[in-house]
């Protein structure tokens, strides 16, 4: 991890995912999500932050697309490959 902030390759990853997740309509859903559990609870004065974090972050995580996930983890075991932490390739991977 510390490899990754010094780089500055952190940051990127974090741009990559933000640009996947909003191409893919992922963070849209999220909104929706967010204004629907505002709404249920009796509107944005009645919610508290933990509140909706506990309510959304399970769903969320589990509604990332596999393609957002499998292109997150190769970009990552690129930046291994590179920096010599990772092997060429594992089990055969390309």
């Amino acid at each position: 991890m510390r490899r990754l902030e010094e780089t500055g390759e952190k940051e990127h990853l974090k741009q990559v995912l933000r640009a996947k997740l909003i191409e893919c309509g992922w963070r849209d859903e999220m909104k929706d999500r967010a204004k629907e559990s505002i709404r249920s609870r009796g509107g944005i004065t009645k919610v508290t932050v933990d509140e909706l974090v506990a309510d959304l972050l399970p769903r969320g995580r589990a509604s990332v697309p596999d393609s957002v996930k499998g292109d997150l983890l190769s970009e990552v075991r690129d930046f291994a490959r590179k920096e010599g932490i990772f092997p060429a390739n594992p089990r055969g991977e390309r």
